[in-house]
């Protein structure tokens, strides 16, 4: 049973690579070695591990963000993924949510950066995370995304050290 009703579809097998129920590669992995075939779903599946690990599920399917890709529902959302052209030790992730009007969007994103680039296990030196521009709001999100890739972006409100406690143990608690 689905968590919005009815049966839960069948979805396509993890160690397959099923060009018809992943999204295009966006401007982001243009000009850059996309992966398909077996090394798709390698990364893949590294990618699967990272979120698994580091919590990075979608609220509204229930599931690891990974298995957006295997689910024939959504056959235009999901991540693809490319090796920079000038720099094969670099990952490109452009995640392609459900929706234009995603809400979950850019916390995901966030998310499936964070936990890339916490494994070490994925082969690569660094990992670059942006949506695809069929979200809406998709600059600000992928501004986000290069500063934190840099290191320029501030801390989540949680992890500031000049926050003040007042003691009362409310506050935010989002780790994105």
């Amino acid at each position: 049973m689905s968590l919005l009703g009815g049966s839960e579809p069948e979805f396509d097998d993890a160690g397959e690579f099923v060009p018809e129920h992943v999204p295009e590669p966006g401007e982001f992995l243009a000009d850059h070695d996309v992966l398909a075939g077996d090394e798709h779903v390698a990364v893949h599946r590294r990618a699967r591990d990272a979120f698994e690990e580091h919590g990075v599920y979608d609220a509204t399917f229930g599931y690891n963000l990974a298995r957006l890709n295997l689910d024939p529902r959504h056959t235009d959302a999901g991540f693809r993924y490319a090796e920079e052209g000038d720099d094969p030790a670099t990952l490109r992730a452009e995640f392609t949510p459900t929706t234009a009007f995603c809400p979950q969007a850019e916390p995901l994103a966030v998310g499936a950066f964070r936990a890339l680039d916490a494994v070490d296990d994925h082969g690569y030196d660094l990992v670059r995370v942006r949506v695809d521009p069929s979200l809406n709001g998709s600059a600000a999100v992928n501004d986000r995304l290069e500063r934190l890739e840099s290191g320029d972006a501030a801390p989540a409100v949680g992890d500031r050290a000049d926050a003040l406690d007042d003691g009362s143990g409310s506050g935010p608690t989002s780790p994105f």
